[in-house]
Formats: structure tokens, C-alpha cells, sequence
């Protein structure tokens, strides 16, 4: 029976619930980000920080193709309601997790929140692909390029607006409802909430069922497969070289698992009936090249996004908060390249001449954006942001138009998720890798811009996350050099103080100057002050032995005015005959003796007071010297990432040219279905 056909009123209401769909999966993406650190501030549980992200990237990316074959055999409608319900529930779980204390089985709030992100996750992977095979079953493929390029507009649009909205909800959105304060992060996954159950009723009661590939069954063990296959080569990229070494006998054992796990998937793809992913879409030359094309974008895109923020807040001090605001450049030229070439393609009926366009832009402005520095001001940033936007828009929907174009309507289903999982594991790999680069350039530029500091990390061994710190708050390397240089200067009161201990770890310091050093040889400070106060006690007394002659020439000499005037007032008669002078001077040299460690103590606190703001003013250009080497060498390493993406898209660009150009079709996948039943009628 042919099913009737789909009136113009219906296709509208089904993307507008569509784009509604699309938005909340695409700023599930960007808007817990900036909630994070307020979550883990209440959920506690840091080493688990980075699971909330990954455990939302492991279960959407590997339903992907799963859920494009179920919709091939029960379709979409039915699909994309399961993704829609599951991702609100899961939405809703996120929200409530941690409010009734430790469960059980799911343990305390940040393991509830992962495992919720998990079951968000497994629905977000349905309004993804959904999307784009719905699109593909109600227009022709020169009709869908404007409807992907509107998609395309929305994904850049989630981009720039997820850091606002999270930002906005976690510092503002705290309320108190019949008494119950309502976290303001919690309102990042309950926003979720209105918008989706509005586009389940569109789905539900709006969307037409559209005609599907009725025959064929579910193949289970390679869907199983699949799973063991990408889970653990997901988790080895996502812990190699920040939690374990690429060496490490886990992330060996992930790998090995993953590709046994492979090997046995396609295997067993080989020998059933009706497979999950038919490797016979892989002898299709647009399919294949354009997969691996999308691959390599996606890993040069995340490349770009990823440390772009990085860049704005450690090199040019924007604060984490607004660092997402600072990628606004790159989703509005991406909104604005995406939504005209897919009006473009829709007009002219060509794809290929736009997507390597879009590559020549792209190359172009990654061009610029490799030859930006720490003195590149946020406006001159933007700017070249913005031709990267355009370059990289036409490549969020076009390939996916050359994929549908070019497969059977019977797997348009399967053939758009894996255009889709191939992009993600691309944007994850590339996550993987220029992490790992980024880590290895820090490593060879900080010992270059860094000078040593007694207490503080060697530049050459710092760890990633300290010298993050130390670039996004000057205040803590002050705090750094503040505390190193406060140990110093209490060693350095030991010194002084003659404890031997002391002066040697002084004397060892190959960081301190050499003048300093000086004062601590033959005896220090104190040593200097009893040989001077020896020498003024045989000098006074020898002078008092002479009697007026003597005291005479002793007010004459460099003596202290305190001395002199004690020496002054001697009577006359008291040094009138040897025996009375000698009386007054013994008095006078044990006089001056007794004075030795007052001296010593004046003589020390004088050295002291002059080193401690030397010392404090030295902080200060020391610390103004590091903040600036940090910030160079950040600089540089995350500059040299843009080059490494620029190489990576050159390739892409170059194997775009190998995609075969085959004439959009201008039927719709029911149409053909109906040629093809009225052929095999006749």
C-alpha cells in the first residue's frame, strides 16, 4: 500500500521539531562545560571530573551507527522517540543526581551524575543521526542541502550559545522552590526538559511515520562487537598520557582488546545475513572518501575549538567564564558558510566545488591563525577566527549530502551515522593527539622562556596542569615565588645567625649571587663583628693607656659618636698615672666586648633589612619574567597545534578531490521505493 504522501505543512513542523532536537544534542555538547567546576565544588569527587564528559562521548559515539541501522529496519520516527525519551530521562537523572545522597549501586553524586551522563548519552546518539536520515527521507538530495545547511547553522549556534547559557545558569540560576534550593548548575540539564517534551509532541503528533525498509533483522553480535571494539580504543585515547603511559600495561591492553574486538567484527559482518554496518558501503568511492575526508575534518576542527579557549585565557588573560564567548568568530562564520552552501547546493545542484572552497578558506585561515603570537590582541584573533568559521562550515553538511547521494535508500539510515561516528572518532582521536602534542611542545618551549626559581618546578619537568595554573592566574605564580623566595630568606636568617647547616645549603645555592655568598665566608656577619669589636676594644684601651694624649687622638679617630662621647666624659684625673689609665682602659676594652653580640645582632638585622626588599623587588621582576615566559611558551606550543591542523586539512583537501561527483538525485527515498515497486510489478 502506498502511504500518503507528506504534505508541505508536515516537512515544516518536522524540522522545526527536528532543529529543536538537533540543538539540545549539539548544546548538551558545550553547555555543561562551564558548569563543571561549580559541580564538582558541591558533588565533590575530582578524580572523576573528566568521566562526566567522557562518559556522554563514549555511549553517544558508539550508538551511533547502531541506532542508523535500527532506523534503516523500523524507522526513524520510532528511533528518534526512543533517543528523544531516553536523552530527557537522562537529562532529568543528571539533574536530580547527588540530591538524595549515596545510592545504592550508583554510589555518591558524581558517580550518579556519570553514570546519568552515560544514559544521556545513549539518547543524545539518536537525535544526531535521526536528524540528518529524516532530512534525507523527506527532501531530494538537492533539496536537503539548504534543510543541512540550516543544521549546520544550528550546530555552530550551540557552540557559541552553551558556554552563555551554562555560565549563565550556574551563577545565576540558584533558586529556592517550596523551600527547596534548587542548584543553579542543576537548571544546565533541566533546560533539556521544556524544549524536548515540546519536540516529542511535534515528533509524536506532527511527524509523518515515513515509509522504511521493512524486512531484515537485528544483528546482535555485531552490534556487540562494535561496542567491545570502540569502548576500549575510546577509553585508551581518552586516559593515554594524561592518567597512564602510552606504554602502560592498561592502555596496551585496551588497544589489543580493541583490535581483536575489530578483527572479530568484521568477521562476523562477512558472514551474516543483514549486518550492522554492510562493508560492502566501503567498495563505494563516495562513501569511503568521503568518510575519510570527514574524518580528518573532524579532527582538525576539535584541534582548532579545543585550544582556541586555551589560548584566549592563558595567553591573552580572558577569564575561563567568557573564554567561550571567544569562539563566537568561528560559529558565526560556521552558521553563515554552512546555511549558504547548503542554500548554494540546493540552487545549483553542485556540492563539490563548494566543500573544497571551503577548504581552500580553511587552509587559509589556518594560515593565520598559525602565525598568531602572545602579543595578538583578541580583536586580531577574531578576525582570522572568523575565516576558519567560514572555511570549516561548508564540510558540516556536504559530505553527508555526497554520502546519501551516492548509497542505496535502503541504508541511508546506516550510511549518515557512520558519516557521523567517522567524524567523532576523528574529533576524538584528534582530541587524543593534540593533547598529546601539546604536552610534548610545552615541554620544549617552557625551558626556554622560564628562568629557575629555588622551590619551584623545573620548567623542563612541570606538570601540565601547574603550569596551566601559572598562566591563568598571575597571582599564583607571586603566591609561587612569594613562598620559595619566604623559605629562602628564613634560611638565610639562619645563616646569619650562624647555624652551619644553613650556610651551607647557601653556599650550595648556584642561584644566589655571589655577593650574597661573600657575607657568610670567614665566620659571616657575626665573625666580621667580633673582629671589629676586638680590634675598637685593643684600639680604645691601648689609646687610654696614654692618658689625655691618648683619649685625645682616640676622638680624632672613626670611632662610634656613642663611644666618643663615653670616652669624653672620663674625668681627667682618671687618667692621670699608668696604673689609674690602665684601670680605665681594661674597663673600656671588656666594656666593648660586652657589646660584641648587640653589635653582631644590629650588624645582622642591618644586612637583613637590606637584603629582604632586594629580595622582594627581585620576586616581582622574577615573577613578571615567568608570567611572560609561561605565556610565550604557551604561545608558541598551542600556535604550532594550528599548524600540525593546517597539514591535517591539506590532506583532506587534497583527498575531497578524489570523491567521485555523481548527479543529485531529485526523488525522495519513497519515490524511488514506489518506482521500484511499480518496476517489479510489471
Amino acid at each position: 500500500m502506498t502511504p500518503p504522501a507528506i504534505t508541505a505543512q508536515e516537512k515544516r513542523l518536522t524540522i522545526v521539531a527536528l532543529m529543536v532536537v538537533f540543538l539540545l544534542s549539539a548544546l548538551d555538547q558545550t553547555i555543561v562545560s562551564t558548569a563543571m567546576p561549580k559541580i564538582i565544588e558541591q558533588l565533590k569527587g575530582l578524580e572523576l571530573y573528566a568521566w562526566v564528559t567522557t562518559a556522554y562521548m563514549l555511549t553517544s559515539t558508539v550508538m551511533v551507527p547502531i541506532y542508523g541501522k535500527l532506523s534503516d529496519i523500523y524507522g526513524r520516527k520510532p528511533i528518534l522517540l526512543i533517543g528523544v525519551v531516553v536523552f530527557l530521562l537522562g537529562s532529568f537523572l543528571c539533574g536530580l543526581a547527588g540530591e538524595f545522597g549515596d545510592l545504592p549501586w550508583l554510589g555518591s553524586g558524581i558517580t550518579q551524575l556519570v553514570a546519568f551522563r552515560a544514559l544521556q548519552g545513549i539518547g543524545g546518539a539518536a537525535l544526531f543521526s535521526s536528524s540528518f536520515s529524516i532530512i534525507a527521507d523527506l527532501f531530494t538530495p538537492r533539496e536537503r542541502g539548504k534543510y543541512m545547511g540550516l543544521f549546520g547553522g544550528v550546530f555552530g549556534l550551540a557552540g557559541a550559545l552553551g558556554p552563555l547559557i551554562g555560565g549563565f545558569f550556574t551563577d545565576h540560576g540558584t533558586v529556592t522552590l517550596s523551600g527547596v534550593e534548587i542548584a543553579g548548575w542543576r537548571w544546565v540539564f533541566y533546560v533539556n526538559l521544556p524544549l524536548g517534551l515540546l519536540s516529542l509532541f511535534m515528533i509524536i503528533y506532527r511527524m509523518p511515520r515515513l515509509s522504511h525498509r521493512a524486512e531484515g533483522r537485528v544483528d546482535y553480535i555485531g552490534a556487540a562487537l562494535f561496542i567491545v571494539a570502540v569502548v576500549p580504543f575510546l577509553l585508551a585515547l581518552t586516559w593515554g598520557g594524561h592518567d597512564y603511559a602510552w606504554d602502560s600495561q592498561r592502555i596496551v591492553a585496551l588497544l589489543t582488546t580493541s583490535v581483536v574486538m575489530l578483527v572479530a567484527f568484521l568477521w562476523v559482518e562477512t558472514k551474516v545475513d543483514d549486518p550492522m554496518l554492510p562493508l560492502g558501503l566501503f567498495r563505494n568511492k563516495v562513501f569511503s572518501i568521503a568518510n575519510l575526508a570527514g574524518f580528518m575534518t573532524g579532527m582538525a576542527f576539535l584541534g582548532v575549538v579545543m585550544f582556541l579557549p586555551l589560548f584566549t585565557q592563558l595567553v591573552q588573560g580572558i577569564s575561563a567564564t567568557n573564554s567561550g564567548l571567544t569562539l563566537l568568530p568561528i560559529m558565526i562564520g560556521l552558521l553563515l558558510a554552512a546555511s549558504g552552501s547548503g542554500f548554494a547546493v540546493s540552487r545549483t545542484g553542485h556540492y563539490k566545488p563548494l566543500i573544497i572552497g571551503g577548504m581552500v578558506v580553511l587552509i587559509i585561515g589556518l594560515v593565520l591563525l598559525s602565525q598568531i603570537d602572545a602579543h595578538t590582541t583578541p580583536l586580531d584573533l577574531s578576525w582570522r577566527m572568523f575565516i576558519v568559521g567560514l572555511g570549516l562550515g561548508p564540510s558540516q553538511s556536504l559530505y553527508n549530502i555526497a554520502v546519501q547521494n551516492a548509497v542505496p535508500v535502503s541504508q541511508i539510515g546506516i550510511a549518515t551515522s557512520a558519516s557521523q561516528f567517522f567524524r567523532q572518532m576523528g574529533s576524538v582521536i584528534g582530541l587524543s593527539i593534540f593533547g598529546t602534542l601539546l604536552t610534548h611542545n610545552l615541554m620544549a618551549e617552557l625551558p626556554k622562556h622560564m628562568p629557575s626559581v629555588p622551590g619551584m618546578s623545573a620548567p623542563a619537568t612541570m606538570d601540565l596542569s601547574k603550569a596551566q595554573e601559572q598562566a591563568m592566574d598571575p597571582n599564583a605564580i607571586h603566591r609561587q615565588i612569594d613562598q620559595a623566595l619566604a623559605e629562602q630568606y628564613a634560611v638565610l636568617e639562619r645563616a646569619f645567625n650562624d647555624d652551619q647547616t644553613a650556610v651551607n645549603q647557601i653556599m650550595a645555592d648556584k642561584t644566589l649571587p655571589d655577593q650574597l655568598k661573600n657575607l657568610l665566608k670567614d665566620g659571616g656577619v657575626r665573625g666580621k663583628a667580633h673582629v671589629i669589636q676586638e680590634t675598637r676594644a685593643r684600639e680604645v684601651a691601648d689609646g687610654l693607656k696614654r692618658g689625655e694624649a691618648g683619649r685625645a687622638a682616640l676622638l680624632e679617630s672613626p670611632l662610634p659618636a656613642a663611644l666618643k662621647d663615653q670616652i669624653r666624659a672620663i674625668p681627667a684625673d682618671d687618667l692621670k698615672g699608668a696604673a689609674k689609665s690602665a684601670a680605665v682602659a681594661e674597663h673600656f676594652r671588656e666594656m666593648i666586648l660586652a657589646d660584641e653580640k648587640a653589635e653582631a645582632d644590629k650588624s645582622v638585622a642591618g644586612v637583613l633589612a637590606f637584603i629582604k626588599p632586594a629580595m622582594r623587588k627581585q620576586g616581582d621582576e622574577l615573577a613578571n619574567t615567568i608570567e611572560k615566559g609561561v605565556k610565550e611558551g604557551f604561545s608558541i606550543s598551542i600556535t604550532a597545534l594550528f599548524g600540525t591542523a593546517l597539514w591535517i586539512i591539506m590532506v583532506a583537501f587534497v583527498t575531497t578531490f578524489f570523491i567521485p561527483v555523481l548527479p543529485l538525485r531529485n526523488t525522495t527515498p519513497a519515490q524511488e521505493r514506489e518506482k521500484a515497486m511499480a518496476a517489479a510489478s510489471h
